[in-house]
Formats: C-alpha cells, sequence, structure tokens
C-alpha cells in the first residue's frame, strides 16, 4: 500500500474525464482502492477520488463513522464506487461550505442537489443503488464531480462566499477544513 500524493487545483490531470472501469475484482483495482483509502486516511479526507492522485479513472471512495474536520458531520458509509451514475431525487438544492483536498486551505458555498440516489459498481462488480441526502449526498456528488473534471470552485455562484479559510474563518475553531 502507498499514500500519493494529490493533485492540486492548476493541475491539468484534474481537468480530465475520467475512463469507465472495464474489469472488475482484479489485483490492480484491488491495489489502487487500498492506495485510495491509505492516502484518504492519511490526509483526514471524507473522501477522494482516482483522479486526485492521477489515475485517470471513475473510481471514489468515501465514508467515515467521524471526522476531525467535519465534527458535526453525520457518519457517511464507507463505499467504493465504480462508474457512478448520480440521479437528482427533485430540484431542491442546499448551500453549505465545502473543501478539497485538491483545493488546499480554502473553502467555498457550493449548491448540492439536497437528496440524490447513486448507482454504480464495487470493487467486485456488485451493483450498489443508494439515496442518500444532506452531508452524504454532499459528499457522493462533490467526489464524483472530480470524475467529469470539475472541482468545487466551479460550482460556487457567489464568490463573495470564497476563500482562504483562515481569512474567512479567523477563529480556527470555527474553520470548515479543506
Amino acid at each position: 500500500m502507498a499514500i500519493h500524493e494529490i493533485l492540486k487545483m492548476g493541475d491539468p490531470r484534474l481537468l480530465r474525464i475520467a475512463q469507465p472501469v472495464l474489469q472488475f475484482n482484479t489485483p490492480v483495482l484491488d491495489a489502487l482502492i487500498r492506495d485510495m483509502f491509505e492516502t484518504m486516511t492519511a490526509a483526514e479526507g471524507v473522501g477522494l477520488a482516482a483522479p486526485q492522485i492521477g489515475v485517470d479513472l471513475a473510481v471514489v471512495i468515501m465514508g467515515f463513522e467521524s471526522n476531525d474536520r467535519y465534527p458535526d458531520a453525520p457518519a457517511v458509509p464507507e463505499t467504493i464506487l465504480i462508474n457512478p451514475v448520480i440521479e437528482p431525487l427533485g430540484p431542491e438544492e442546499e448551500e453549505d461550505w465545502e473543501g478539497c483536498l485538491s483545493v488546499p486551505g480554502m473553502n467555498g458555498v457550493v449548491p448540492r442537489f439536497s437528496r440524490i440516489r447513486y448507482r454504480g459498481f464495487d470493487a467486485q462488480g456488485g451493483a450498489i443503488d443508494r439515496i442518500a441526502e444532506g452531508f452524504h449526498a454532499r459528499v457522493v456528488q462533490h467526489e464524483c464531480d472530480h470524475l467529469i473534471g470539475k472541482l468545487y470552485p466551479m460550482r460556487i455562484r457567489d464568490f463573495s462566499r470564497f476563500g482562504y479559510s483562515s481569512a474567512l474563518f479567523p477563529d480556527p475553531a470555527t474553520q470548515p477544513r479543506d
């Protein structure tokens, strides 16, 4: 297993469209997923997409019971999601602060669908079909955006609510983390 460098905003590899996974339950895919979990854990993240470590495949991981970066967030089930498809379940959106391991030290208010259905596959090729809302839905949408070459700043509508965490939240106790 290995901890990988997380690409930063400005790296053109983050803007590419990820390729679908065609073979499941392979040693290469299993190693990628292990490395992604190790990298995410080391960075104290709640999710990670393969393009963030320079791998052009439609693979995202997510999940935590509790996380110091998001102390008030409800748990998100540990998930390996391959070749995902997201379907909004209504037009309702929620705005909230987001950060990203690829955009360190910054936060912005991002609109996301409040309730979604997401489908895809696990590492063995088994079908995943879930409904998510709130923070869980936000994490899924954020991570899946990486697969289509989008970073959260591209979704911000009001740039007066985007900036360096230390400037937006001078009290470190109130700072959302990237």
